[in-house]
């Protein structure tokens, strides 16, 4: 009986796959490579290879994985040898070395392992290498045409999250991801934050850095445990936190089990949690707990009943909220009976004045899927359910999903986006209780403290959100004032970092971040841009979301058209420009600078006194000075030039003063527009106002999902072991 990814990588049966079994398979790791003489080496291949068949059907992956890599030195090219290095891998959550080896699987024998194309694709999306997984994930569905029916449907879903995964990371949330440090987080699995006000923060953690071996002499030293961390006084990054110690209240803390997921009552009067128990296979099973206070202690726990604990299934992750006016005690369990998948959330509705719980009831298909559903939350505040889920379009693994509604319906289901979710895998999103509006999620995000490889095992993170900022608005034709149809508008801020909106009706959104100062442009062929600015330097992260509304002016312009520049002035008899002549010039180079496939030549005229040679020679300096201007100011030199013209082309009588002064002009003529240097509308890739709400949302849950086929489990890790 093989172990399965889904129970791993979610220490489900008690918190986080991660921390539990992923941690007690590193703990059993150099139980004999840190011996001077490790009696498994020694033996010949096919009793090394049982033994290391036998450490990873009981859990021992990291072993199971030293051994097979041995194995592989004497048959490199021996599939089966190949692919369960990469099965350990995976299990390890090393997903670099996993995508590796299933796709030298694949190229060694496709026919024999058909679905190591797709658990390739798999772990190169867990890398976050989205083009190549799709690439892969394609190929499983194409080379599969009768076979593997509901293991395709999935590897389509998978695509989805990866083209989903691209858009968000190019129009992410505002939010900034850190992680909580040393003081909170170790080399091991920490999980199920739990916030405490505004000043500390309760969570379990295996609080250690250093390998441990697992047995039962030492179980006190691995043993998932409550810790508390306090944040730092009188600092201004609040977010600071103390060294964690043990959790002394109520000594839920216990040596025997693996302890987590605490979460207060609405009245702070009861406390839930589980213990948690693995077996030989390292297959961990959970039970929910809850312990009152009462005269002035916390009572001893007492194992909750009423079907919540229901026979040898697991049940896990509870969080009680108040839904409207009832506490709903939601958990995560593998339950058979009603389920929807393997693990799905629940809830039982819990009576104050009995003190009892309703039999518990299935959250149904806005939440749950054939996948697994973890961690759920709920916002009371904000009447919002918050969980972790695989079955669903994801950015990697696990991914973090919102839902209104509550506790047996629920509507607007989305992911929570990048940076919050990532290519790895995120579960315990929890918000603030109080104060600024951020929260913490787990992650094995690269960045971790890590033991072994950097995505091996799960840390806390803070999430700091920043007000939702856009800058919206319109294309119009400055003479029509009628909006224009097919045109990109552009958005550059102060570093040159550009993005671009293609604007089907001349409407526009750009999400944009505090702190910046932005240009919007249009772009359209025989077309001219106006500016429009956007500055977010005075807008504080407290600040609430907000938009702001601009209008982009276009008009149409012909080649060899010169176009006359007012209130350009000299000094008398020479080239140099005034002071006053500054606005005017500054239109002209910000219309350069928006418009940079044109082509410009500067002319500049005079009225008829003195020689033609002389006006001729005066206009020339003239014309000079200013593309010398627009060049000092950032305009490519190669784009303009200058010309003198004298006192020819007269618009006005030289025998009058007024006349005079008319023909003493500088106009600019447009020479080319170059094709190539626009930013050309993309009638491929329409933009969309409210384009990142719609990449993030997810669609219905199937009524009747499919009943799971033959080929369906050699998706999962473990399937192949002999």
């Amino acid at each position: 009986m093989h172990m399965r990814r889904k129970s791993l990588l979610f220490l489900f049966s008690a918190f986080l796959l991660t921390a539990v079994v992923h941690d007690e398979a590193l703990a059993q790791k150099d139980k004999y490579r840190n011996k001077a003489n490790d009696p498994v080496a020694e033996l010949g291949y096919e009793k090394k290879l049982r033994w290391a068949d036998g450490l990873f059907k009981s859990g021992s992956y990291y072993n199971a994985y030293d051994y097979y890599l041995q194995l592989l030195q004497e048959q490199p090219r021996n599939p089966y040898l190949n692919y369960q290095a990469a099965e350990c891998a995976w299990m390890m959550r090393d997903y670099i070395p996993a995508a590796k080896y299933y796709g030298f699987v694949y190229s060694l024998a496709p026919a024999l392992y058909p679905e190591a194309v797709y658990k390739e694709a798999q772990m190169l999306k867990m890398q976050g290498e989205y083009k190549h997984a799709i690439e892969r994930f394609q190929k499983f569905i194409v080379d599969n045409p009768k076979t593997f029916k509901k293991l395709k449907k999935r590897a389509q879903v998978e695509i989805d999250g990866c083209n989903m995964a691209m858009k968000s990371l190019t129009d992410p949330i505002p939010a900034n991801v850190k992680n909580l440090g040393p003081n909170v987080n170790s080399a091991y699995t920490e999980l199920s934050p739990m916030p405490l006000g505004d000043t500390a923060l309760l969570f379990a953690t295996m609080k250690a850095n250093n390998v441990q071996e697992a047995s039962n002499e030492n179980r006190s030293d691995y043993v998932s445990r409550f810790n508390i961390s306090h944040k730092f006084k009188g600092l201004d990054d609040r977010d600071t936190f103390q060294w964690s110690l043990p959790f002394m209240d109520g000594k839920f803390n216990d040596a025997k089990f693996h302890v987590g997921n605490g979460c207060f009552s609405p009245g702070g009067d009861r406390f839930y949690f589980t213990r948690c128990l693995e077996n030989e296979k390292n297959e961990m099973t959970c039970r929910i707990y809850c312990s009152t206070f009462e005269k002035a202690q916390w009572g001893a726990p007492v194992l909750l009943g009423e079907g919540i604990n229901e026979g040898d299934f697991s049940n896990t992750q509870p969080f009680i909220a108040k839904v409207g006016k009832k506490e709903v005690l939601f958990f995560s369990s593998n339950r058979v009976l009603q389920s929807r998948g393997k693990y799905d959330i629940w809830y039982s509705v819990y009576d104050p004045r009995q003190k009892s719980y309703r039999r518990p009831q299935n959250a149904g298909k806005q939440i749950n899927t054939e996948g697994n559903e973890a961690s759920p939350y709920y916002d009371s505040k904000t009447n919002k359910l918050y969980f972790a889920s695989d079955g669903w379009v994801t950015m990697g693994g696990y991914d973090i999903f919102c839902a209104d509604g509550g506790p047996s319906r629920y509507t607007n289901l989305h992911n929570l986006g990048f940076p919050i979710n990532t290519s790895a895998d995120e579960l315990y999103y929890i918000n603030d209780p109080v104060g600024k509006p951020d929260a913490y999620v787990v992650s094995n995000r690269i960045g971790s403290i890590a033991l072994k490889n950097p995505t091996c095992c799960d840390d806390i993170w803070r999430i700091q959100y920043e007000p939702k900022i856009y800058a919206m608005g319109k294309v119009l034709n400055q003479k029509t004032q009628q909006p224009i149809q097919e045109v990109a508008v552009k958005m550059v801020d102060e570093n040159g970092n550009i993005k671009t909106f293609n604007s089907t009706d001349g409407q526009f959104q750009f999400s944009v971040a505090r702190g910046h100062n932005y240009v919007l442009t249009g772009d359209k062929a025989n077309f001219i841009s106006t500016r429009a600015t956007v500055s977010t330097e005075a807008i504080k992260r407290q600040d609430p979301d907000d938009t702001v509304f601009v209008t982009i002016y276009m008009d149409e312009y012909k080649i060899d058209a010169d176009y006359i520049m007012h209130n350009v002035f000299y000094d008398f008899d020479k080239a140099s420009l005034r002071p006053e002549s500054a606005a005017e010039l500054e239109k002209l180079t910000s219309l350069m600078k928006d418009n940079p496939s044109l082509q410009v030549k500067i002319l500049s005229y005079t009225d008829s006194k003195g020689t033609d040679a002389y006006n001729k020679n005066l206009s020339q300096q003239r014309a000079q000075s200013v593309v010398d201007y627009l060049v000092r100011n950032g305009v490519e030199r190669s784009r303009l030039s200058a010309e003198g013209m004298g006192e020819t082309n007269p618009i006005g009588d030289n025998k009058t003063d007024e006349g005079r002064q008319q023909n003493r002009r500088t106009t600019f003529r447009i020479m080319s527009d170059v094709p190539t240097l626009r930013t050309v509308y993309d009638s491929t890739k329409p933009g969309t106002i409210g384009e990142q709400e719609k990449n993030l949302q997810q669609g219905e849950g199937e009524e009747n999902p499919e009943p799971t086929d033959s080929d369906s489990n050699f998706g999962n890790p473990g399937s192949r072991v002999n």
